[in-house]
């Protein structure tokens, strides 16, 4: 192989991004309508390009190498945007139909997609949208869903996952619980405070011992299972309350407690069915939401 990499082609890097997510080189071959022998030559010619080796055979599977692995992540922003601006380009989006369900928790689904889907509206305005907003995790392979928005991995073999961003969240009071209350400097002083539960206690008390918060179950007076209203008692007054920063910090009178920095970070996951492969309309809001999350997280929306 050369050692000197040239900029590659784009062809090439659309049979390595197939290749990739398929897991063979006929799978990819079909998904793109070419021979496997044409795609087999596109990969390779694209390891030339680089001068690295991106696949190695493992019995009868292809692996990604190191170097694959870290190339593809960028791969995939390219691939999302060429099929943006090819179907904004051609006006496709615009006659893209159908339904797309989206499932996400209920504080994503009523406080960071609102704008997306104005966005989505605007690019493809015949579809469809169902947003399924649920804490539980709905299963796509049972096609309750079409995309879910997830906090853990996923990990159904059949499925296509994709980590977008990570997002901050840190812990939260209102000025009318902390007028009352006080406001806790330490995590000791946590000890003293009430909390908004959010379903099972156990589990919460657990998860925040694990961010060195120990409190009791007697530090609960008040929550729901549904974290838009153990949210909304939090913005009450009623108690503190973990939030995703990116929700909370839209709201001048809940203060960040504490260290006065995110507590936590945590993954945020898109994933789908093998329909994207072959669903426009799949693709299209995959891939716009993908885009949407990861500017919205990272301050550019």
């Amino acid at each position: 192989m050369s050692n000197a990499p040239k900029t590659p082609d784009w062809n090439h890097i659309r049979a390595f991004l197939a290749t990739a997510e398929t897991g063979s080189l006929s799978a990819a071959a079909r998904q793109l309508g070419l021979t496997q022998p044409t795609l087999s030559r596109q990969v390779a010619a694209l390891e030339e390009d680089l001068g690295i080796l991106l696949f190695e055979r493992v019995g009868r599977t292809l692996e990604l190498t190191s170097a694959g692995v870290e190339l593809l992540d960028h791969t995939k922003q390219m691939g999302e945007a060429a099929n943006l601006f090819a179907l904004t380009a051609s006006g496709q989006s615009q006659s893209i139909e159908g339904e797309v369900r989206i499932t996400a928790s209920d504080m994503m689904s009523a406080y960071i997609l609102p704008q997306f889907l104005r966005e989505l509206e605007d690019t493809a305005p015949n579809l469809k949208i169902d947003v399924i907003a649920a804490n539980d995790i709905r299963d796509l392979l049972r096609r309750e869903a079409d995309i879910a928005i997830r906090h853990v991995r996923p990990e159904q073999p059949d499925l296509i996952a994709k980590l977008v961003v990570e997002a901050n969240a840190s812990l939260y009071g209102a000025d009318s619980y902390l007028q009352r209350y006080g406001t806790p400097t330490t995590r000791e002083d946590l000890k003293d405070h009430r909390f908004i539960s959010y379903g099972d206690t156990a589990v919460m008390l657990q998860y925040l011992k694990d961010l060195d918060i120990h409190i009791t179950d007697d530090n609960f007076h008040i929550g729901s299972e549904n974290g838009l209203v153990a949210w909304q008692y939090a913005l009450e007054g009623f108690g503190l309350s973990i939030m995703d920063d990116l929700v909370a910090r839209r709201l001048p009178f809940m203060r960040r407690l504490v260290t006065q920095e995110e507590l936590l970070k945590y993954p945020v996951w898109l994933a789908t069915h093998q329909e994207l492969h072959t669903s426009r309309r799949i693709r299209l809001v995959f891939d716009m939401l993908s885009d949407y999350l990861k500017r919205t997280y990272r301050g550019n929306p």
